[in-house]
């Protein structure tokens, strides 16, 4: 089992990954979002990335006009650089968009635990899954999203998933 919590493992990925620690180590992301217990998300972690995928960084954050401020500090001169507040589900969330040469960055605040947020619960749901199945199995996901599926309903397809894919691949977690 990958340890998701610590970005270490990206070194000794594919090359997708290396660039993508690369980046990440070259901004300090973790280390500015050290009080936010970041954690990466998404496909690139678990290999099922598109070349055009983003990086997906998830924060516990309980002020979000804090968390705005910082990420505007940092980040703000980044290309393509914007940041809006909102509610997801009930539940007040800031996300931080911008730019690198290599990769579109989002950061995600919402005062839940990281652990706790669907984003990595699905990531981790996901990766067990892969895991279980074969190399064809990982590439018919990846096909599925170049045809425009989302992650979580290329999964339930596959899987033969009814009703909303996002909650049923919690199962899996």
């Amino acid at each position: 089992m990958i340890d998701f919590k610590n970005i270490e493992y990206l070194k000794n990925g594919n090359s997708r990954q290396k660039m993508a620690y690369s980046d990440l180590m070259e901004l300090k992301i973790f280390e500015i979002l050290k009080k936010f217990n970041p954690l990466l998300t998404g496909t690139i972690p678990i290999e099922i990335d598109l070349p055009e995928s983003d990086l997906d960084i998830i924060c516990q954050c309980e002020n979000h006009n804090e968390f705005t401020v910082l990420l505007s500090n940092f980040f703000s001169d980044y290309d393509d650089f914007e940041i809006k507040t909102y509610f997801r589900d009930e539940v007040e969330t800031t996300v931080a968009r911008f730019r690198t040469e290599n990769f579109l960055i989002e950061i995600f605040g919402q005062n839940i635990s990281t652990e706790e947020q669907n984003a990595y619960m699905h990531m981790i749901a996901e990766y067990n899954i892969l895991r279980k199945n074969n190399f064809e199995f990982r590439n018919k996901i990846i096909q599925l999203k170049s045809e425009g599926f989302k992650t979580e309903p290329a999964f339930a397809k596959l899987l033969g998933l009814d009703g909303d894919p996002y909650k049923e691949l919690l199962k899996f977690f």
